[in-house]
Protein backbone atom coordinates (compact mmCIF):
# COMPACT_ATOMS: atom_id res chain seq x y z
CA UNK A 1 0.00 0.00 0.00
CA UNK A 2 2.54 2.27 0.68
CA UNK A 3 4.56 1.54 -2.58
CA UNK A 4 1.29 2.26 -3.98
CA UNK A 5 1.25 5.76 -2.12
CA UNK A 6 4.56 6.55 -3.17
CA UNK A 7 3.91 6.13 -6.98
CA UNK A 8 1.01 7.98 -6.79
CA UNK A 9 2.81 11.17 -5.30
CA UNK A 10 5.58 10.32 -8.03
CA UNK A 11 3.64 10.97 -10.63
CA UNK A 12 1.57 13.69 -9.32
CA UNK A 13 5.01 15.19 -8.75
CA UNK A 14 6.04 14.42 -12.60
CA UNK A 15 2.39 16.10 -13.65
CA UNK A 16 3.37 19.33 -11.72
CA UNK A 17 6.75 19.45 -12.97
CA UNK A 18 5.72 19.30 -16.94
CA UNK A 19 2.87 21.75 -16.27
CA UNK A 20 5.44 24.41 -15.13
CA UNK A 21 7.87 23.60 -17.15
CA UNK A 22 5.27 24.35 -20.63
CA UNK A 23 3.65 27.61 -19.45
CA UNK A 24 0.71 28.88 -21.63
CA UNK A 25 1.69 31.09 -24.45
CA UNK A 26 0.36 34.49 -23.41
CA UNK A 27 1.84 36.36 -26.42
CA UNK A 28 -0.22 38.39 -28.68
CA UNK A 29 0.43 39.33 -32.18
CA UNK A 30 -1.91 42.01 -34.46
CA UNK A 31 -1.25 42.74 -37.88
CA UNK A 32 -3.54 45.67 -39.61
CA UNK A 33 -4.18 46.42 -42.55
CA UNK A 34 -5.48 49.50 -44.21
CA UNK A 35 -6.84 50.04 -47.48
CA UNK A 36 -5.51 52.66 -49.88
CA UNK A 37 -7.49 52.90 -52.86
CA UNK A 38 -9.61 55.58 -53.13
CA UNK A 39 -11.56 57.40 -50.45
CA UNK A 40 -10.25 54.98 -47.86
CA UNK A 41 -6.79 56.71 -47.67
CA UNK A 42 -8.72 59.72 -45.45
CA UNK A 43 -9.26 56.60 -42.75
CA UNK A 44 -5.52 57.20 -41.86
CA UNK A 45 -6.21 59.12 -38.95
CA UNK A 46 -8.54 56.76 -37.46
CA UNK A 47 -6.02 53.96 -38.12
CA UNK A 48 -3.48 55.82 -35.87
CA UNK A 49 -5.97 56.05 -33.25
CA UNK A 50 -5.99 52.47 -32.86
CA UNK A 51 -2.55 51.73 -33.01
CA UNK A 52 -1.78 54.67 -30.65
CA UNK A 53 -4.34 52.36 -28.17
CA UNK A 54 -2.57 48.79 -28.82
CA UNK A 55 0.72 50.45 -28.41
CA UNK A 56 -0.53 50.75 -25.09
CA UNK A 57 -2.23 47.86 -23.94
CA UNK A 58 0.57 45.70 -25.64
CA UNK A 59 3.43 43.88 -23.27
CA UNK A 60 6.59 42.95 -23.69
CA UNK A 61 7.08 40.21 -26.08
CA UNK A 62 3.91 40.55 -28.02
CA UNK A 63 4.46 41.47 -31.11
CA UNK A 64 2.22 44.02 -33.64
CA UNK A 65 3.04 45.46 -37.55
CA UNK A 66 0.68 47.59 -40.04
CA UNK A 67 0.29 46.92 -43.78
CA UNK A 68 -1.21 48.57 -46.31
CA UNK A 69 -3.64 46.87 -48.87
CA UNK A 70 -2.64 48.19 -52.34
CA UNK A 71 -2.38 46.78 -56.01
CA UNK A 72 -0.55 43.50 -55.24
CA UNK A 73 -0.54 42.78 -51.22
CA UNK A 74 1.13 39.28 -51.17
CA UNK A 75 4.32 41.30 -50.17
CA UNK A 76 6.69 42.04 -47.85
CA UNK A 77 6.82 45.96 -49.29
CA UNK A 78 3.48 46.74 -48.02
CA UNK A 79 4.81 46.39 -44.32
CA UNK A 80 4.83 49.26 -43.27
CA UNK A 81 6.12 48.96 -39.69
CA UNK A 82 6.47 45.89 -37.67
CA UNK A 83 8.30 44.92 -33.96
CA UNK A 84 8.32 42.54 -31.40
CA UNK A 85 8.64 44.24 -28.32
CA UNK A 86 11.60 43.42 -26.16
CA UNK A 87 11.44 42.16 -22.99
CA UNK A 88 12.90 44.82 -21.21
CA UNK A 89 10.34 47.27 -20.72
CA UNK A 90 13.02 50.18 -21.05
CA UNK A 91 13.39 49.58 -24.81
CA UNK A 92 9.90 48.08 -25.54
CA UNK A 93 9.13 52.10 -24.58
CA UNK A 94 11.48 53.04 -26.86
CA UNK A 95 10.70 50.44 -29.87
CA UNK A 96 6.85 52.00 -29.48
CA UNK A 97 7.53 55.80 -30.11
CA UNK A 98 9.97 54.33 -33.07
CA UNK A 99 6.76 52.75 -34.53
CA UNK A 100 4.48 55.22 -33.82
CA UNK A 101 7.26 57.66 -35.73
CA UNK A 102 6.46 55.30 -39.07
CA UNK A 103 3.51 55.46 -38.90
CA UNK A 104 3.33 59.71 -38.83
CA UNK A 105 5.71 59.63 -41.43
CA UNK A 106 3.93 56.97 -43.78
CA UNK A 107 0.32 59.15 -43.45
CA UNK A 108 2.57 62.01 -44.50
CA UNK A 109 3.01 60.69 -47.68
CA UNK A 110 0.40 58.20 -48.24
CA UNK A 111 -0.70 57.43 -52.04
CA UNK A 112 -3.83 56.04 -53.16
CA UNK A 113 -3.82 52.61 -55.22
CA UNK A 114 -6.07 51.65 -58.06
CA UNK A 115 -6.95 48.31 -57.40
CA UNK A 116 -7.57 46.43 -53.78
CA UNK A 117 -6.01 42.76 -53.29
CA UNK A 118 -7.41 42.18 -49.99
CA UNK A 119 -7.02 38.31 -50.19
CA UNK A 120 -3.08 38.93 -50.68
CA UNK A 121 -3.09 41.06 -47.66
CA UNK A 122 -4.78 38.47 -45.48
CA UNK A 123 -1.96 35.89 -46.59
CA UNK A 124 0.77 38.45 -45.66
CA UNK A 125 -0.67 38.54 -42.28
CA UNK A 126 -1.56 35.22 -41.84
CA UNK A 127 2.46 34.53 -43.02
CA UNK A 128 3.41 37.19 -40.47
CA UNK A 129 1.00 36.20 -37.37
CA UNK A 130 2.78 32.38 -37.88
CA UNK A 131 6.18 33.83 -37.75
CA UNK A 132 5.82 35.17 -34.65
CA UNK A 133 4.56 32.52 -33.09
CA UNK A 134 2.00 34.28 -30.41
CA UNK A 135 -0.30 32.10 -28.60
CA UNK A 136 -3.43 34.98 -29.67
CA UNK A 137 -3.32 36.56 -32.86
CA UNK A 138 -5.01 39.10 -34.65
CA UNK A 139 -6.13 40.43 -38.42
CA UNK A 140 -7.60 44.28 -37.83
CA UNK A 141 -8.92 45.46 -41.13
CA UNK A 142 -9.56 48.79 -42.21
CA UNK A 143 -11.33 48.14 -45.73
CA UNK A 144 -14.86 48.26 -47.10
CA UNK A 145 -13.66 44.46 -48.00
CA UNK A 146 -14.85 45.37 -51.69
CA UNK A 147 -12.19 43.28 -53.85
CA UNK A 148 -10.83 44.65 -56.79
CA UNK A 149 -7.94 42.32 -58.49
CA UNK A 150 -5.57 43.16 -61.50
CA UNK A 151 -5.73 41.04 -64.19
CA UNK A 152 -3.93 37.85 -64.13
CA UNK A 153 -3.68 37.71 -60.50
CA UNK A 154 -4.98 34.43 -58.95
CA UNK A 155 -6.69 34.69 -55.25
CA UNK A 156 -9.76 32.44 -55.96
CA UNK A 157 -8.67 29.97 -53.43
CA UNK A 158 -9.09 28.94 -49.49
CA UNK A 159 -6.78 30.91 -47.06
CA UNK A 160 -5.48 28.92 -44.15
CA UNK A 161 -6.30 30.84 -41.20
CA UNK A 162 -4.65 29.26 -38.13
CA UNK A 163 -6.97 30.33 -35.67
CA UNK A 164 -6.44 33.93 -36.13
CA UNK A 165 -9.18 35.95 -35.24
CA UNK A 166 -10.27 38.57 -38.13
CA UNK A 167 -10.93 42.28 -36.99
CA UNK A 168 -13.28 43.96 -39.72
CA UNK A 169 -13.13 48.15 -38.38
CA UNK A 170 -14.95 50.62 -39.88
CA UNK A 171 -16.45 48.48 -42.71
CA UNK A 172 -17.84 51.52 -45.27
CA UNK A 173 -20.62 51.50 -47.21
CA UNK A 174 -19.94 52.62 -51.04
CA UNK A 175 -22.11 54.26 -52.84
CA UNK A 176 -23.50 51.52 -54.59
CA UNK A 177 -24.37 49.95 -51.27
CA UNK A 178 -27.06 52.82 -50.96
CA UNK A 179 -28.65 51.67 -54.29
CA UNK A 180 -28.99 47.92 -53.06
CA UNK A 181 -28.04 47.68 -49.43
CA UNK A 182 -27.77 43.87 -50.11
CA UNK A 183 -24.27 44.09 -51.64
CA UNK A 184 -22.99 45.04 -48.33
CA UNK A 185 -24.20 42.55 -46.50
CA UNK A 186 -22.97 40.15 -49.29
CA UNK A 187 -19.41 41.74 -48.85
CA UNK A 188 -19.41 41.11 -44.81
CA UNK A 189 -20.91 37.65 -45.26
CA UNK A 190 -18.66 36.25 -47.97
CA UNK A 191 -15.77 37.30 -45.79
CA UNK A 192 -17.12 35.81 -42.38
CA UNK A 193 -17.33 32.44 -44.49
CA UNK A 194 -14.28 31.88 -46.36
CA UNK A 195 -12.56 33.11 -42.52
CA UNK A 196 -14.78 30.33 -40.77
CA UNK A 197 -13.73 27.88 -43.71
CA UNK A 198 -10.27 28.65 -42.98
CA UNK A 199 -10.26 28.18 -39.52
CA UNK A 200 -10.35 31.55 -38.12
CA UNK A 201 -12.88 34.30 -36.90
CA UNK A 202 -14.66 37.26 -37.90
CA UNK A 203 -16.62 40.24 -36.24
CA UNK A 204 -17.34 43.29 -37.13
CA UNK A 205 -16.46 46.47 -35.01
CA UNK A 206 -17.81 50.15 -36.44
CA UNK A 207 -17.84 51.81 -33.31
CA UNK A 208 -14.45 52.80 -32.90
CA UNK A 209 -15.15 55.23 -29.56
CA UNK A 210 -14.96 51.72 -27.76
CA UNK A 211 -12.20 49.92 -28.19
CA UNK A 212 -12.05 47.90 -25.12
CA UNK A 213 -13.17 44.72 -26.73
CA UNK A 214 -11.11 45.09 -29.86
CA UNK A 215 -8.85 42.38 -28.94
CA UNK A 216 -11.33 39.96 -27.41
Amino acid sequence: MKKISLGIIALLMTFLLTSCSEPKNNKIAVYMLLDTSGTYTQQIVKAQNILKYLLGILNPGDSLALARIDSASFSEKDIVSKVTFDLRPSKTTSQKREFMAKIVAFSKNLKGSSYTDVTGGMLQAVEYLNETGAGSRYILVFSDLKEDIKEGYIRDFPIEFHGAKVVALNVTKLSSDNIDPREYKKRLEFWTKRVEKGTGSMRVINDLQRLEHLLD
